[in-house]
């Protein structure tokens, strides 16, 4: 924050390449089959095949317009479709085992390009690195190249839904991935939408993806909490983004009182969990409000009314408010009036902790470096101080969607 413009870091965007600009980043021995694959493939989704899907890959028009809407820095989920892949990562399933060579291959790949396309923009994009579950040594060494590359995003937690074939995210199996995070200060995200189950292809399952989609993502919170995983690695942090912010609290205390089930297991008091629950405590450490206070971060994108009023009980020093650029459902270009819609009553020393101090702190952001350009074009603070009162006509975010008494689960 300058003396009376944010600072605004997106905590939420996505990018990736043109499908066969990928080539150049894939081992050559591959080169043959991404040949085939790509003048078969057949993109399915809409807006990778507009005009502006550009936007993933447009270093300048990126630039540009994320200045407009008044973001200075960005942390760069992935979006297009990486090499072998039946559609976007964050959408895919985990590869079977005749799958798994080529699809890896395919994320190193964007990997690579991501630290490139990072590189063109010093100190403004956190490339998040992706990773797959099927040989945690495999993904420890990614870990370990993707960092030194530059990429100070961390990595993206796939998934492990009903089906997939892979161990439970409380697994110890694990446990050599969460190591080298926690050696080396890389931030664990997980996404929204990458642990759903397939639900087939009858009409409904589009409109059942969209209420389930978000809670099989806030699955790997109680997974690792109560895996002990946090005990284990006390230098794991844990990033949850772009799936709500407003369950958080209840959630929390759900868990805290199945926690508080288990220590009464432990001390031998009478409890139906007394027959299961005897050392899961003392494998948990703390309670799970506490390892949220102290590993866990949200990346609440588009952050919307009903769930500002939360923020104290979901952690003022935990929420980075994200963007979702250059998702239809993002708040590009009007991202200045969702966040007046969202913060014109909040203090702003709070709303700048949300906007950028946050992110800041949990992806390496460099504030100083970034006050220059927040100074010309970061959104004013008696600006966003000001109520909205008409919502654009032309948006399309969840953000600006009415009935606060919607609860995203």
């Amino acid at each position: 924050m300058t003396d009376d413009r944010y600072t605004v870091i997106s905590a939420d965007c996505h990018a990736g390449a043109d499908l066969l600009d990928y080539r150049p980043y894939l081992e050559s021995r591959y080169h043959e089959a991404f040949d085939a694959w790509a003048a078969s493939y057949v993109n399915p989704h809409e807006d990778l095949l507009a005009d502006t899907a550009d936007r993933n890959w447009n270093s300048a028009r990126r630039l540009a317009e994320l200045e407009a809407d008044g973001i200075v820095a960005e942390v760069v989920f992935p979006n297009t479709i990486p090499p072998f892949f039946p559609s976007a990562a964050l959408m895919a399933p985990a590869p079977s085992g005749t799958e798994f060579e080529q699809r890896w291959a395919g994320l190193r790949a964007h990997n690579r390009w991501l630290a490139d396309f990072c590189a063109e923009a010093p100190g403004r994009r956190a490339g998040v690195a992706q990773i797959l579950l099927n040989d945690v040594d495999a993904a420890v060494r990614e870990v370990r190249r993707a960092k030194e590359a530059g990429l100070t995003g961390g990595i993206m937690l796939p998934g492990t839904p009903p089906g997939s074939g892979l161990p439970e995210l409380h697994s110890t199996y694990y446990d050599p991935l969460w190591a080298v995070c926690a050696e080396l200060d890389v931030p664990v995200n997980h996404h929204g939408g990458s642990a759903s189950p397939p639900l087939g292809d009858e009409p409904a399952a589009r409109a059942v993806f969209m209420v389930e989609t978000t809670w099989f993502s806030h699955r790997a919170l109680w997974h690792l909490i109560f895996g002990g995983v946090f005990h284990r690695h006390p230098g794991l942090r844990l990033v949850l983004t772009e799936q709500g912010s407003g369950w958080i609290p209840g959630v929390l205390d759900m868990l805290d009182y199945y926690h508080g089930r288990l220590v009464a297991a432990a001390s031998r008091t009478a409890t139906a969990e007394a027959k299961f629950g005897v050392g899961l405590a003392e494998a948990m450490g703390d309670s799970p409000a506490g390892i949220w206070r102290d590993h866990c971060f949200v990346g609440a994108s588009f952050m919307r009314p009903h769930e500002v009023p939360l923020r104290h009980r979901i952690g003022l020093d935990k929420i980075m408010w994200g963007s979702d650029y250059p998702h239809d459902e993002g708040t590009h270009p009007h991202s200045r009036e969702a966040l007046r819609l969202a913060y014109a009553d909040v203090p702003p020393d709070e709303t700048a902790a949300m906007l950028g101090t946050n992110a800041a702190r949990v992806y390496g952001f460099d504030l100083a470096r970034l006050a220059p350009l927040a100074a010309r074009v970061g959104p004013r603070v008696t600006d966003i101080a000001e109520p909205l009162e008409k919502i654009p006509p032309d948006a399309t975010s969840p953000a600006f969607a009415r009935g606060g008494s919607v609860r995203v689960w």
